[in-house]
């Protein structure tokens, strides 16, 4: 195992989308461990580097809430592209006033998370990419709030702030909970080793603590 950060997250909204919803987005209940990879990821990442995350740490309660918005239906053709590349006299635009369609999210509301994880090296690491390098490099970004890019949480319309943990952790408003929670079925990330197969685990939140295992 490498070397161990905890790093709290929140943000106004999250939508971690479920899949087998194929038209509404319904969100998970809290943040999916390839969300908070991603969100690992941004602030620090290189080839030589696999972010594995730990525990989950749901600080706020989870509320849900609706909105209604206007989204296109289609992206515009890859086939019409090739066409103007070829010098070809095509039309390449999108209608968004025909293309337009009215979609609605269930989405959390006011999240707030600690993702504890570590990292392991790659069989793509160089001799000089040790762990104590990489460490140091997340440690110092984190503290000064440098990102690749802007974390979200779900949707890139839903950013997401940051900052590392070094005492002790905040206390989560289901800290005296006293029975699991069965948080079903979620997404664990997705096996691109392995024609982008999903995996997916069971998770249960007790005392506001989610054990992260790979299923």
């Amino acid at each position: 195992m490498g070397f161990g950060i905890k790093l709290k997250v929140w943000g106004d909204y999250a939508c971690f989308s479920r899949p087998e919803m194929k038209v509404e987005r319904v969100s998970y209940d809290v943040i999916t461990p390839s969300a908070a990879r991603g969100i690992l990821e941004a602030i620090h990442w290189k080839p030589a580097i696999k972010w594995v995350i730990d525990r989950i740490h749901v600080l706020n309660p989870i509320v849900f809430d609706n909105i209604r918005r206007n989204e296109v239906k289609e992206v515009i053709s890859s086939t019409n592209v090739k066409k103007v590349m070829k010098g070809e006299n095509t039309q390449l635009y999108q209608n968004a006033t025909k293309d337009r369609a009215q979609r609605a999210t269930l989405m959390l509301k006011n999240v707030a998370y600690v993702i504890e994880a570590h990292f392991e090296i790659t069989d793509k690491a160089q001799e000089e990419d040790t762990p104590e390098k990489h460490y140091n490099i997340f440690l110092r970004r984190a503290r000064s709030g440098q990102c690749f890019h802007q974390p979200y949480f779900g949707c890139r319309e839903f950013p997401a702030k940051f900052e590392l943990v070094e005492n002790e952790l905040p206390v989560s408003y289901y800290s005296d909970q006293t029975e699991n929670k069965d948080l079903g079925w979620m997404l664990w990330d997705i096996d691109y080793k392995n024609d982008m197969t999903p995996k997916f685990f069971r998770p249960e939140m007790l005392r506001g603590i989610i054990q992260v295992e790979e299923p």
